[in-house]
């Protein structure tokens, strides 16, 4: 997983409320077997995509000053919906590493730390200021730096975000939850030997085949 430290890029205002799993990607391009990086061009299929299959020069990310943007100001409740992971994968396709939202569908939020992507919670005034500086100044980088927990938009003031030890952790060493359990295997191991003397019961569990009648 790669590591998140300090992300510096134009931002994708895109407010809507309530945008859901299913909207950030259909099912079918995951169970037509298409690869995790090769997802971006199904990110937001039917918000980016006319009915005749051409771009939609209205969608945010089909403008030219944010069609490689890397954040994403959203609006409440975002990745609500079906637990479907693909949604993160689809956005880490399409380029995204942070998403800054009022509010996060739970399960999305869960699987954005297990796969590198960053999502930042602060106040709907502050995500509404943001993208308002986001559309004044076109092209102008906003900062999300991970170590010190702040969001610096193109006034420069910075906004304070909380976010689980942990987590923090993991996104800065780049830890997806089984690289986080093999980092303490010392202590696992440690834990193992005693609780063996302790309980061997346990840890050794002898088996003697009966003999056939």
């Amino acid at each position: 997983m790669t590591p998140f430290d300090r992300l510096e890029s134009v931002a994708a205002p895109l407010l809507r409320d309530n945008i859901d799993t299913d909207l950030i990607i259909r099912v079918e391009p995951l169970f037509n077997g298409v690869a995790r990086d090769e997802l971006g061009p199904y990110c937001f299929e039917s918000l980016r995509y006319r009915p005749d299959g051409t771009e939609d020069p209205d969608f945010v990310f089909n403008q030219p000053a944010t069609r490689h943007a890397r954040i994403l100001l959203a609006g409440a409740n975002f990745g609500c919906g079906s637990s479907r992971e693909g949604a993160v994968w689809a956005l880490l396709a399409l380029g995204v590493r942070c998403v800054i939202a009022p509010s996060f569908g739970d399960i999305f939020y869960g699987n954005c730390f297990q796969n590198g992507l960053l999502p930042v919670r602060l106040p709907r005034a502050d995500v509404e200021s943001l993208a308002a500086q986001a559309r004044s100044h076109p092209g102008a980088p906003m900062t999300v730096d991970l170590r010190q927990c702040f969001v610096a938009g193109a006034d420069g003031a910075r906004i304070g975000f909380d976010i689980q030890a942990l987590r923090r952790e993991a996104l800065l060493e780049g830890l997806d939850p089984i690289a986080q359990t093999f980092k303490r295997k010392d202590l696992i191991d440690d834990f193992q030997r005693h609780d063996a003397l302790r309980r061997p019961w346990i840890h050794h569990l002898p088996f003697t085949p009966k003999e056939s009648t």
